[in-house]
């Protein structure tokens, strides 16, 4: 008597596995990097001549140390403005890895001594009032709490939290240039009532914007992060069992 074993479960060819998407088909990247470039074009030469005169933000005469602190956010903040095209363009990540690991130790290395820690200990001096004072501060300690976390996240190998935090930290960095864009959004809706309120004064109306733009202008990319994580990100398809 012969017995015939069938096996449990019909044999499956080889995983078909999408190719990477190459570098022109994440058109989001050209764009984010005009935006990074033109914001650092405007908001960094006059700090170049280390002169608190020409700063584009009021220096206060107390503490002594402010400005210095400020120029070291400032140029540290550059840096991180460019280190950020590299993390998250996928191309750069799936083609050079070394790129990839590099940059982004750089960006935690250079990021938290040159611009967490300054923009901390400016924060309670901001010249745009209470409001942009506490902005200002809660923006600081989030940016070093992602920052840290994603770095720890790495070295523990947990690359999925790892990206997630990263993402949360880069949306505070682009928060600093979309301030700029956000607070001409809020003086053209509120422009109707410069006359009425603020007597004619463009300028005392943008200075009174000033805290509600600094608090929007993080807490929207950070949102918008969020959401992505949670309804847009793609998610793996796990293998179902035979």
């Amino acid at each position: 008597m012969t017995t015939t074993t069938a096996s449990s479960a019909p044999e499956r060819g080889p995983r078909r596995t999408r190719p990477a998407p190459r570098w022109w088909e994440r058109p989001w990247i050209a764009p984010l990097a005009l935006f990074s470039l033109v914001f650092l074009l405007y908001s960094v030469p006059p700090y170049l001549a280390l002169d608190p005169a020409r700063a584009r933000l009021p220096v206060p005469d107390h503490p002594s140390w402010y400005f210095t602190a400020l120029v070291t956010h400032i140029f540290g903040g550059t840096l991180l403005t460019l280190l950020v095209i590299v993390q998250v363009w996928p191309w750069v990540r799936r083609r050079y890895p070394a790129v990839h690991r590099w940059s982004g130790r750089a960006y935690v290395l250079a990021g938290v001594p040159f611009v967490g820690v300054p923009a901390l200990l400016i924060a309670p001096y901001s010249g745009s009032g209470a409001g942009g004072q506490v902005s200002n501060t809660v923006w600081a300690v989030l940016w070093l709490s992602f920052t840290v976390a994603g770095y720890v996240m790495a070295r523990r190998r947990r690359f999925a939290a790892h990206r997630e935090w990263m993402l949360r930290s880069f949306a505070l960095v682009f928060g600093i240039a979309f301030n700029r864009v956000l607070l001409i959004v809020l003086i053209l809706v509120m422009l109707p009532r410069v006359d009425t309120v603020y007597g004619g004064d463009v300028d005392a109306m943008g200075l009174a914007l000033g805290p509600a733009s600094g608090f929007l202008s993080w807490i929207i990319p950070l949102l918008a992060v969020e959401w992505w994580l949670k309804y847009r990100r793609p998610r793996r398809r796990v293998p179902r069992s035979a």
